[in-house]
């Protein structure tokens, strides 16, 4: 599908949706206290900063004619206070929305996360890790200030405008209106640019998740770019993707720098208009030197809560675009999870029926067709085929990382779509091909599965594994720090402690996904021993390319043509002559 492409844009053309801050308002709504209290505060603080221009003009009327140098120093003074007060409030005010933003991130990234693990191998299957990533981290911080500062600036500014207007009309009501005369002009501009701005900003997010989805393919790959000598080519492409990002982001830039650039001039007109309007009506009833200065002073405050408005709806224009992206995460379908009334498996035998079983990833793309078969609790069972005929298919359907198509999937009886998902797959090891190793130490790797398990469980299954030799050359032994994916193992060493990690858990059913393929011949026999042992009264699926390795299964079936094509003993298989036979020959006339 096109949106698993790193430099494949998603959609754009999705108009804007006030549900979007709707729903935002919940994260908003839990922390309405504390921004109650930094809405007065900052209303106290700009009333008091309001009165600094009343206080100039009685200042320049009244107390220097009058050469009152007491009262000028008291005036003085006052204006000071008013402004160290103001800044003080101001302060507080800044510590707490700083507290209240910090914990819409913390809300909004948890929820994400959450969401994100519950989320079907079928979401992760149609997307870069950059691309998801990006909405996690980048996203929620671009749009925690919209929603925790923007929201009380908002409402702050129109307070503002609304008291700098009481203040203004009180002092000279025809100069109120040469302030007020720029509005429409500056309305028009916003009413111009207000899509393509959106659509610009949109556009950045774009080239952004592009651009990060492409860096960690790159870094997650950087072996086999060094092995093949791509760096030049993937310089290239990287040039090309931050070359996308930095153009959407300058034509989106132009726009924003539009409307302060127009708030500037549009405040100084008006202010020039001011001091015209007044020095040609300079009379000592009605228009005062302390008067021209009071409103000048009135008009460049005016204008600041409309430069702020137009920074807010900017931020606001910006944080719709990575909005759009978080709720649409948020969105995506759980498709498999708990249906209502879902029970608990309780301890299981084994048992495995799969009846009359369809799966497709995409609609009408089957991959498997009306598949039966039973598997008897402690039974093994090899599952073995050309590649992509369905072999991993299958045991990830028994995990029930998908769902259906048609069909049903039964343990010990019981359909697995009525049971709850936990209790399911507690009871299930599942090595999977990709052996994955999480950043810490051996032993925290190992007992991923099992939190609570013991040292030595944890030393035991290692063993059993053949994984304890390796382990304990290490310097800090079980202690040692591994990076994630453990870029410090080699690739048999991560595929043996995943095999322990597997058997620590004590499964029920034990899927093992070419569980030996990157281990060596030697190795292979060693660790067979313990296969012995832990196959021993549970059902296992095994699927491995290498059919010396399934031979002494109790059943083989060979996945081919959307089902089971043959299925029976090695001995049986081989006296059949079929597909099976076939395999077998061609691998030991290769070896």
């Amino acid at each position: 599908m096109a949106r698993n492409k790193f430099d494949v844009d998603e959609n754009l053309e999705s108009p804007f949706n006030i549900k979007h801050f709707r729903r935002a308002m919940v994260y908003i709504r839990r922390k309405k206290k504390p921004m109650l209290i930094a809405f007065l505060l900052s209303a106290l603080s700009a009333a008091i900063a309001l009165s600094a221009p009343l206080i100039m003009q009685h200042v320049v009327d009244v107390t220097i004619p009058a050469k009152d140098m007491g009262a000028l120093v008291g005036w003085s003074v006052l204006m000071l206070a008013t402004i160290v007060v103001s800044v003080i409030l101001a302060t507080i005010r800044s510590r707490i929305m700083t507290s209240v933003g910090q914990d819409i991130i913390f809300d909004i990234r948890t929820d994400l996360f959450k969401h994100l693990q519950d989320l079907p191998f079928k979401y992760y299957d149609d997307r870069p890790q950059g691309k998801i990533l990006i909405r996690v981290v980048n996203y929620v911080n671009a749009v925690s200030d919209v929603l925790s500062n923007g929201i009380i600036n908002f409402i702050l500014e129109i307070v503002n405008l609304i008291f700098i207007a009481v203040f203004m009309f009180a002092v000279d009501v025809r100069l109120s209106f040469i302030i007020l005369a720029g509005l429409p002009v500056f309305l028009g501009i916003m009413l111009l640019i207000k899509t393509r701005q959106r659509r610009a900003w949109q556009a950045v997010s774009n080239k952004s998740s592009n651009l990060n989805a492409y860096l960690q393919e790159s870094i997650s790959g950087i072996g086999v770019t060094q092995m093949f000598s791509r760096e030049t080519r993937n310089e290239g492409i990287f040039t090309r993707l931050a070359g996308n990002f930095r153009t959407a982001w300058m034509k989106a830039l132009r726009y924003n720098i539009l409307i302060p650039f127009s708030v500037d001039n549009l405040s100084t007109i008006v202010t020039a208009m001011i001091f015209l309007v007044g020095l040609l009506t300079l009379d000592p009833q009605n228009m005062t030197l302390g008067v021209i200065l009071a409103m000048s002073s009135y008009a460049a405050r005016f204008w600041q809560p409309i430069l702020n408005l137009s920074n807010l709806y900017n931020n606001f224009i910006n944080a719709v675009a990575y909005l759009e992206r978080i709720f649409e995460t948020l969105d995506e379908p759980v498709t498999v999870s708990d249906v209502p009334g879902a029970k608990a498996l309780p301890p299981v035998q084994g048992r495995v029926t799969f009846d009359d079983v369809t799966f497709a990833y995409d609609p009408g793309l089957n991959i498997l067709e009306n598949i039966s078969f039973d598997v008897a609790a402690g039974e093994s069972v090899a599952l073995v085929g050309p590649t992509g005929a369905g072999k991993t298919t299958v045991v990830n359907l028994i995990s029930r990382f998908y769902n259906l198509t048609g069909g049903r999937i039964l343990i010990d009886g019981q359909d697995i779509s009525q049971i709850t998902l936990k209790s399911l797959r507690s009871q299930m090891g599942i090595m999977l091909q990709d052996s994955f190793i999480f950043s810490g130490t051996i032993m925290d790797n190992i007992r991923y599965g099992k939190p609570d398990a013991t040292e030595q469980e944890v030393i035991a299954a290692a063993k059993a594994v053949c994984a304890d030799d390796f382990i304990r050359e290490f310097d800090q032994g079980y202690q040692t720090e591994v990076n994630e994916r453990g870029s410090k193992l080699s690739q048999g060493q991560r595929q043996l402690i995943s095999f322990a990690r597997t058997l620590l858990a004590d499964p029920r059913i034990l899927i093992l996904d070419e569980a030996t393929s990157s281990i060596d011949a030697q190795t292979e026999r060693l660790l067979q021993k313990g296969l012995n042992e832990l196959l021993k009264g549970r059902t296992s699926f095994i699927i491995a390319h290498r059919l010396s390795t399934v031979k002494n299964c109790d059943r083989i079936m060979y996945v081919a043509n959307k089902g089971i094509a043959e299925s029976g003993s090695h001995d049986e298989l081989i006296a059949r002559r079929g597909l099976y036979h076939r395999l077998y020959t061609a691998q030991k006339m290769e070896a």
